[in-house]
């Protein structure tokens, strides 16, 4: 949500600029994502000028030399082209080196051959408006030319983007952020708009409204107003929609967009001569009945979602958009006004379904509480008479009225301290309470804390109580305690242990951690060929793309590995550690842990000696998993083949470890990576966790030998079709227990000198003994048995030169 910090202080004003407001509210709970400027910038340059004359160019037909008065020794001359400029006039002027919304730095140019000092302003050049049409004219009242206009407008404000939880649906208004400035930081706050409301209770003649179901609709108001009449906002209802993030319309859409940001309450203005039969429904739609919204779209409806209809069909989606059949419009002169609660998962579930998501829909679905539809009335009354020279008929039609009474909680100061580590005064939790609108009252053992209605959704239970106590007074002193615990101690458990070196020993490798979303699109999986597989799918997600539970974690790091490299990054290298979630018993799913790394691009930085190094590949995915699974110490192996669908089918292969299939190792084949808009090579595993750890052996030390080892090289040929971990493994095997290890350092093929489908592998022997120095004649021994296994095993031969 973006608030105008100039908006905001109009109700509650701290001493602190946007930086340091902005940080407050994050130490106190309310997450600021950022702190824009919206509006002009190098504020002195802008000034009220007086047109003093408007002459034609001489060379544009569309253009007018002014003379213009900006209180200085001499009159600027600025060429304008709005074609309402005339003298007289007392203008917006913008000199050179003022700075526009968009950023251009104004100076002095030339227009065909006509000198121009400066701009004469629309409003859409200060961020006030959308017209472009013409020039804005002041009103003279006391204005003198070199003024400042930011005295006149509000062409310049900082704003707080806010990101607000679902649970505090309160401070989707000014002035519920306002409630929580004054909390934070000290600061006066003023009393709500809404306390004085010019319309009274009682019966409405002008239209009739049933509501057939109350369950998704809690509470229904609606008020009438006559001689209405349209026309466009003034500058400061304007400015104040631009700055958060609306476009203004005319002035009755204007008040609704502009009640709803002040007070969190969406409305909805009807044009009263177009309800047909003057009667209004609260019901559920039929399967598959039609009605058009206010974007021109046609919707389909489907008989779980609200909507409003009059005498001739649907008008309006309950809580998300209205209908273009009842809109108001240029000539609409009655207006019914109406601010209603919904049922916000059933909100959250039509936004999704149609598409639809709107300022209204967004707010609805954090659930609004029944009293803040009458607030949004008494502020929208009191605009519809001094903006739309309206008459409030008199009467408010309101069907289902407040909510529950009040709850009364009890907070204990013995549950405080227990709670926090840290006494807090009873005096001070009570401050801190009644600065947020909590009624409290003195109780033997602490104190009896009355929840207001806009909080009846979020504090429910007594630590409730204790999270706004701490947030505003107590987080930022609370000493660093161990909770109060018997018979536990603050060890890790064995997998806990292997999980965190496994995440150092993939950090080791240059590998950069990401934590994605538990949650992928449904596309994701068709994309990654495993669109069969069965998956968990969420009854109420946050948005189409996060439909369903993951169950790989390659598809996140795919999304992430694309960001990345859109946004320049050439070599990259990166790991997740997490769950994925498979349909499994009954009601719980099946969550196994997971790690996958993916890696692309260069596999070092280029140098003068090597300006083009090698790209990652199968072998470079490989090593990675080679070193993670030996700091584990898990025995390891792999089978050649891909034996997933998203897979390389010759530039893959599975990973044994002890024996049980853990996972993959290899290249993404090429046309999954295109879906994600790679051509280059991607490689990478995902190994699942509880099998490695379950196979993982504690290290096992011996002391070091201080007799030498005697190496040999071995050259055997054999079939193409026997891999090299089988020769080493049968190398090690007969040299036991004198053959300390064995590896391949070269590979050679040569159809000619070794015949075809043969390679030759050439072996690294250490001989050792623990408590003596080896002889030519044991070594030796030791060969002849390797040489026999390698050609009796595996129909391999000795390669002699």
């Amino acid at each position: 949500m973006r608030v105008p910090v100039q908006w905001l202080h109009e109700y509650c004003r701290p001493e602190l600029d946007a930086a340091g407001l902005a940080e407050r509210l994050a130490m106190t709970g309310t997450e600021v994502e950022r702190v824009e400027h919206h509006g002009v910038a190098a504020l002195e340059r802008f000034v009220v000028g007086r047109v003093l004359s408007a002459d034609p160019h001489p060379d544009a037909d569309r253009l007018r030399v002014c003379t213009v008065d900006v209180g200085e020794a001499e009159p600027s001359q600025i060429v304008c082209g709005a074609p309402n400029v005339a003298a007289g006039q007392t203008v917006a002027v913008a000199k050179p080196g003022a700075i526009l919304p968009d950023g251009t730095k104004l100076k002095v140019v030339k227009l065909r051959g006509q000198t121009s000092a400066g701009m004469i302003l629309a409003e859409d050049e200060v961020g006030i408006g959308t017209d472009h049409d013409g020039i804005m004219v002041l009103s003279e009242d006391g204005l003198t030319p070199g003024a400042p206009l930011r005295d006149v407008l509000p062409i310049a404000t900082d704003v707080l983007d806010l990101e607000i939880t679902q649970n505090r649906p309160d401070c989707l208004g000014v002035y519920g952020v306002a409630r929580e400035v004054h909390a934070a930081t000290g600061a006066a706050l003023v009393p709500p708009p809404w306390n004085e409301d010019p319309g009274r209770p009682g019966s409405l003649e002008a239209v009739r409204v049933e509501v057939t179901d109350a369950e998704r609709c809690p509470r229904f108001t609606a008020r009438a107003f006559e001689n209405v009449r349209i026309g466009p906002s003034p500058r400061w209802l304007k400015a104040r929609l631009m700055a958060a993030g609306q476009r203004p319309i005319s002035n009755v859409v204007d008040i609704t967009n502009y009640v709803m940001l002040l007070t969190g309450q969406p409305l909805h203005a009807f044009d009263l001569d177009r309800v047909a039969g003057a009667r209004l429904t609260v019901r559920r739609a039929r399967s598959g009945e039609q009605m058009q919204t206010l974007d021109g779209q046609t919707r389909t409806l489907t008989d779980d979602m609200v909507l409003i209809a009059d005498a001739e069909g649907p008008t309006s989606i309950a809580g998300v958009m209205g209908g273009a059949r009842s809109e108001v419009g240029p000539d609409t002169r009655r207006v019914l006004m109406e601010a209603a609660t919904w049922n916000g998962p059933n909100i959250h579930r039509t936004s999704l379904r149609l598409g639809l998501r709107t300022e209204a829909s967004g707010r609805f679905e954090k659930q609004l509480e029944p009293e803040q539809a009458m607030d949004a009335q008494a502020v929208a009354a009191q605009l519809m008479i001094e903006l739309c020279g309206a008459r409030l008929v008199p009467g408010t039609i309101d069907v289902g009225g407040p909510g529950a009474p009040p709850a009364t909680i009890r907070l204990r100061d013995a549950r405080v301290a227990g709670l926090l580590g840290l006494e807090i005064p009873r005096q001070r939790s009570a401050e801190i309470l009644r600065a947020l609108e909590f009624d409290t009252a003195d109780a033997p053992d602490g104190l009896d804390v009355t929840v207001p209605s806009f909080r009846r959704g979020d504090v429910t239970r007594e630590a409730d109580l204790i999270e706004e106590v701490a947030r505003l007074g107590a987080l930022a002193v609370l000493p660093a305690t161990l909770p109060p615990r018997t018979g536990v101690s603050g060890r890790l458990t064995r997998e806990q242990r292997l999980r965190r070196r496994a995440s150092d020993a993939l950090a080791a490798q240059g590998l950069h951690e990401t934590v994605g979303w538990s949650f992928s699109a449904p596309e994701q999986a068709e994309r990654l060929r495993i669109g069969a597989r069965p998956f968990l799918a969420l009854a109420n997600p946050m948005s189409r793309e996060q439909a369903r539970m993951r169950t790989v974690l390659l598809g996140g790091l795919l999304d992430a590995l694309r960001r990345n490299r859109a946004r320049g990054a050439d070599a990259i290298r990166l790991f997740e550690a997490g769950a994925v979630y498979l349909p499994g018993d009954q009601l719980l799913p099946h969550e196994p842990y997971r790690i996958a790394a993916l890696l692309t691009g260069p596999v070092r930085r280029p140098t003068w000696r090597e300006q083009s190094p090698r790209s990652a590949d199968f072998y470079t995915a490989k090593g990675i998993l080679g070193s993670l699974l030996d700091a584990l110490h898990a025995p390891w192996s792999l089978t050649p083949g891909a034996p997933e669908p998203y897979l390389h089918p010759g530039r893959a292969a599975a990973l044994l470890v002890a024996g049980r299939p853990a996972g993959w190792v290899g290249e993404i084949h090429p046309q999954v990576a295109a879906d994600w808009d790679f051509s280059d090579v991607l490689a990478g595993f995902e190994v699942d966790f509880a099998t490695i750890a379950a196979a993982a052996e504690e290290p096992a030390y011996r002391d070091v030998t201080g007799f030498p080892e005697v190496r040999e090289d071995l050259a055997v040929i054999v079939p193409e079709t026997v891999t090299a971990a089988e020769v080493v493994a049968a190398a090690l095997t007969a040299g036991e227990p004198l053959l300390a290890s064995a590896e391949v350092f070269d590979v050679y093929r040569d159809a000619e000198r070794i015949g075809a489908g043969h390679v030759s592998l050439a072996l690294r022997l250490s001989y050792r003994a623990a408590d003596r120095t080896l002889t030519d004649e044991e070594v030796a021994a030791r060969r002849r048995q390797i040489v026999v296994a390698l050609t009796e095993q595996l129909q391999g031969r000795v390669r002699e030169s």
